[in-house]
């Protein structure tokens, strides 16, 4: 299948599953599952060519693994990041690393000195068991700077994380006190 098509799809399904449901008048559940019918004919209405292979071949050729389909294949949803006020996925707490990591931009940085990391518009922070991969997340923000935290510190004085299906570390937020610039 071609690279282009998939990365646009990609895009496009992080978008409407992540973000912005209505805009195609899809419906996601309180887990963030959508139909994948709903989503290829709101889609459709949008002028945007879905179909269920193109859909699976987005999700079983993600190296992030963004998405999920349910064990029946009906149903879609994006793993984590959801800023949609409807979503709020159960994922299962869990003791994290001794360090994680969070890949930003150096035009961040005062902002997280002062208030630590917050979550934003989206339901959690983010954060990668490996530098490489809170790099690679960094550059898409600017200039690049990774962020060391303090994890299983954080943890034993009651910080709750829990871990998406696809690896990535969530937690609320990290107080300043718990990072160093890596």
């Amino acid at each position: 299948m071609d690279i282009k098509r998939l990365n646009e799809t990609s895009k496009f399904l992080s978008y409407v599953l992540r973000h912005e449901p209505q805009a195609i008048g899809l419906r996601l559940d309180s887990e963030g599952w959508a139909d994948i019918e709903a989503l290829i004919a709101g889609a459709a209405k949008e002028a945007r060519a879905l179909d269920f292979t193109l859909i699976q071949a987005v999700v079983s050729s993600s190296d992030k693994k963004r998405f999920s389909l349910s064990d029946d294949g009906l149903r879609i949803r994006a793993v984590q990041g959801h800023s949609t006020a409807g979503v709020s996925l159960q994922h299962v707490e869990k003791e994290p690393p001794e360090f994680l990591y969070h890949g930003t931009a150096t035009r961040f940085l005062e902002s997280i000195r002062q208030q630590g990391l917050i979550a934003g518009s989206r339901h959690h922070v983010h954060l990668s068991q490996d530098i490489s991969t809170a790099m690679s997340v960094g550059q898409r923000y600017g200039t690049p700077v990774v962020l060391k935290i303090e994890a299983l510190q954080m943890r034993k004085l009651g910080s709750k994380f829990f871990q998406a299906e696809n690896g990535v570390w969530l937690i609320d937020h990290v107080p300043n006190s718990f990072i160093s610039e890596s």
